[in-house]
Order: C-alpha cells, then structure tokens, then sequence
C-alpha cells in the first residue's frame, strides 16, 4: 500500500525511527521496511515530521497484529527486552513462570527468560538471576546503531538509558579527549569514540573491559579506545589534566570520585555527573559536591540539569552537565 514515510539511509534508520517514535508519529498499521539501502518509517502526521527529514510516498505492507504475552495472559505484564534476553521483575515465582511462558507464546522476540531475584549489588554491581527460560544469559544488544555483547550475570547494563547516552554523545566533537570513568561494557565510550572522540575507559569489573574490548572490535572503534580494567582513582596520574569531557555514570557513588575527575580534566572539560537524589531537592547536593571539588582551581557552569528517569518513590535519577574552565 502506497503510504507516506520518512526516508532515511540505513544507518540512521534507529536514530531517526527513535526521533519519530519519541514525537508519536509511527503509524503502528504498517511495517518499517528497507530497499536499497534505504528506509521508509511510515508516518501519521507529514504536517508535524521534522523539517531535517524527508517524506517521501513508499509501497508497505499493512503489519500484521502481533500477538502480545497481555493476550496470553489477560492482564499487561511487565518486562523489558535486553537483546533476545527479555527480563521480569516480580517478586511471586508462579507469577514469573506464567510471564515467560507467555512471552514464549507471543510474538516476543526471546531466546532466554530471566527473572530479578536481586538486587544491583558489589562493586562491579551485577545482579543475581532465575532463567525461566533457556540457558544462554549472553547476549547482543542494539540501540542507536551500535552492538553490545555483553553477559547480564557478569555485567551490568540498563537498556533503558539508551536515549540519555544518545543525549550525551550528540554533544561530543571530533577530536575531543573523552575519559568514561565507570565504562561497562561500552555503552558511552562506544559512541563516544564513534563520534570521533579518542576514548580512554575504565571500570573495576575485568568482565565488563572484556566485553568493552570486544565491543569497540564489533563496532570498529578500538583504534581509538584505550581501556582498563582497574580503579579509576590509580590510573588518575597517568592522565591527569588529560580529559575534555568525563562522564560519571556511577549514581549512587560518583561523588567519592570528584577528586580524581578533577585530576583528569583539562583546562576546559565537560562533566556528566550522575546522581540519585530526593524530589524535594534533585540537583543540589551534586552542585555543590562538584563545587566543592573543582573551586578555585576551576570556574564551574552547570550547562545542564536533566532529570533522567524515576529511580524510587520521591527519588531520582539525575545528571548534572557541568563546565570546568581552570583560571
């Protein structure tokens, strides 16, 4: 059927699918597709589609309706997809198990089922898990055009903060110093250096450096990724005054870190602190901490205050962007 789209080359087909789907113009009644290295997205609105894209009238096929785990099991579970693993969170196992057959039911793209059976935990911060179902808990996750392998029981990953790293990368500049102080298996530092950063990236987890490396291999961007399995405050010397731009995705603790990011950034540096704060005040206490830390040897911007997601009852997931301009 002769529908309108917006067309797009491949390689931008996530990011511009993401910008459509954020602006709920994707028309759920037909199908996505690709010819000749291009995509057509269909759309509901042409009036309202970006004027940075084209709209463009494309034959689709009508989407046939998915079977969804909600028809299985007649209420809307909750789940989230990691790759082909597809992760549950419930406290009741009987409950658990009749998610996951479900989602075998479905149309759920799944190879393994796993349910949370702790929480975040260490210093390398993994979780425990019960597979439902299958066996394999590695797997290949995709956003934004990049692949990351990665193993849920050695790791730790979170796709849902897949559009707030695409925030901070589409900040950085080609040829920037770029430092990730708590990298896992790559999420930031991949792009990062994709962008055309070069990429120094550390995390306490030798697993996660593992995967990290095979992943700038994966998305060919290990010339410009140096990666350490160690603790970020014994490498500060070797870098210091290196870094344009710091990113300190470590939130419940990034604070006991500002010494040594300090250390690390250079005569002008941007900061991406995250932080896990009350409601009541959610961009404060890590004002001031990098205030603190910082002055007087730097001036100190605060460019950003973003509040990234719900993370408890009366708290939240913040990041603070921050300019540091030594005197």
């Amino acid at each position: 059927m002769e529908v309108p789209c917006v067309r797009a080359p491949v390689a931008e087909g996530e990011e511009t699918r993401q910008e459509l789907a954020d602006a709920d113009l994707v028309a759920p009644e037909f199908d996505i597709v690709v010819d000749d290295g291009t995509i057509y997205i269909p759309v509901t609105d042409t009036d309202a589609v970006p004027d940075d894209l084209t709209v463009a009238v494309h034959d689709v096929p009508e989407r046939r309706t998915p079977t969804t785990p909600a028809d299985v099991l007649g209420f809307e579970p909750t789940y989230e997809r990691l790759g082909d693993v597809v992760i549950v969170d419930e406290d009741d196992p009987e409950r658990a198990r009749r998610i996951a057959d479900a989602i075998l039911e479905s149309d759920v793209r799944a190879k393994t089922v796993v349910n949370r059976a702790s929480k975040v935990k260490g210093e390398t911060r993994v979780r425990d898990w019960d597979v439902l179902v299958g066996e394999s808990t590695e797997t290949v996750h995709r956003e934004y055009g990049h692949e990351f392998a990665l193993d849920i029981t050695e790791v730790y990953f979170s796709p849902r903060l897949a559009t707030e790293r695409h925030r901070v990368v589409e900040q950085v500049e080609t040829g920037e110093n770029a430092f990730d102080m708590f990298a896992g298996v790559g999420p930031y530092a991949i792009p990062i250096a994709d962008a055309g950063a070069e990429v120094v990236a550390t995390d306490i987890n030798e697993a996660a450096i593992d995967y990290l490396r095979e992943n700038a291999r994966r998305n060919g961007v290990e010339d410009r990724i140096t990666a350490h399995a160690d603790d970020v405050r014994d490498l500060a010397a070797d870098y210091e005054n290196w870094a344009d731009r710091l990113v300190m995705n470590l939130p419940h603790s990034a604070q006991e870190f500002l010494d040594t990011a300090v250390r690390l950034a250079g005569d002008d540096c941007t900061i991406h602190y995250y932080d896990i704060q009350h409601e009541d005040d959610r961009f404060g206490p890590g004002e001031h901490a990098i205030r603190d830390a910082a002055e007087p040897d730097y001036d100190v911007t605060v460019e950003t205050r973003h509040t990234v997601r719900s993370y408890a009852p009366h708290e939240y997931n913040v990041c603070l962007d921050v300019r540091l301009t030594r005197d």
